[in-house]
């Protein structure tokens, strides 16, 4: 399994926000989300506003695979469902975008959306595409 590299962590840890494009069935990528990121150590996280119904997290079940964008980075990325670091990653949010979006923050720390939680682990392979 391929790490971050600290340059990597240290970029998408100050963007604000992330473009997910996950893998379809067939190999290729959907149309990116814009949605909000976290670290935590060093691993990145995201989560669905919308919870575990949301259009672009079923998608991300097809594969459990995406390609990433953020503050220059770029990389294709194992989407892992996770749930033990639930009280890290709301703090997380909290410190990232409490100040500046106080009123939406409160949406992406509920229940449904903790449990639409996805750690991005970097591939080893590049995600093929079909064109």
């Amino acid at each position: 399994m391929s790490a971050w590299t600290k340059d990597e962590l240290d970029e998408i840890s100050a963007a604000e926000e992330l473009e997910l494009a996950s893998v379809r069935s067939d190999g290729t990528l959907r149309n990116p989300v814009t949605i909000w990121v976290v670290r935590d150590g060093d691993n990145v996280y995201v989560r669905s506003v919308n919870g575990r119904g949301s259009s672009w997290f079923r998608g991300a079940q097809t594969r459990h695979e995406a390609h990433i964008r953020a503050a220059g980075v770029e990389k294709d990325v194992d989407l892992v469902e996770t749930d033990d670091v639930d009280d890290e990653l709301d703090t997380a949010y909290r410190a990232k975008y409490g100040h500046r979006y106080a009123g939406i923050v409160p949406s992406i720390v509920t229940p449904e959306a903790r449990a639409a939680t996805l750690e991005l682990v970097p591939r080893d392979r590049a995600i093929p595409t079909q064109g």
